[in-house]
């Protein structure tokens, strides 16, 4: 009998809000189906963040994304990243091989589980609003100058010019 080695993956599953918002149970249930079928372990699953889409996805601004971590055979990958794609629940999908990571970084606090410890929501921290606090600041202070009409672009000569045909560059 052959001894099957299950090696830990990272997914990162990409979910629409509104979806996400009403049916969690069945979005965290239909992943768990697709991950046992291939006869998956899975170690941890839950929200990683909500976040505003670089681009539209699907006609989506917003995405909440799932943070998953399971062992499974490198053999069944191919199915299971074919499984989760053509589910109509997950948006988009993303898995990496996570054997260098250890029980601590697969337990580390999400970005949405800091915000909720918090108290904030993680909708009003990525929002589209500018964020004053990434704004970088400048020491130098620009002067005004007001430009005289003397002072502005005066039309060339072209005798001032020169012939550059004699001259080596």
């Amino acid at each position: 009998m052959e001894t099957v080695t299950k090696q830990l993956y990272e997914g990162m599953f990409l979910i629409d809000v509104a979806r996400a918002g009403s049916d969690w149970d069945g979005i965290i249930a239909t992943i768990t189906k697709i991950l046992e079928k291939s006869e998956a372990e899975i170690v941890s699953i839950r929200k990683w963040d909500d976040r505003k889409l670089a681009y539209n996805i699907k006609g989506q601004s917003r995405g909440v994304y799932i943070l998953c971590y399971f062992r499974v055979d490198g053999r069944k990958m191919q199915e299971i990243e074919k499984s989760l794609r053509l589910s109509e629940q997950i948006m988009r999908i993303l898995i990496l091989n996570a054997e260098l990571l250890t029980q601590e970084d697969i337990e580390k606090d999400t970005p949405a589980l800091k915000a909720e410890k918090e108290g904030i929501k993680t909708s009003d921290v990525f929002s589209d609003e500018k964020d004053e606090s990434l704004e970088v600041e400048h020491d130098l202070k620009v002067e005004e100058h007001e430009i005289e009409p003397e002072d502005e672009f005066s039309e060339i000569d072209e005798s001032d010019l020169g012939s550059n045909t004699d001259e080596q560059v």
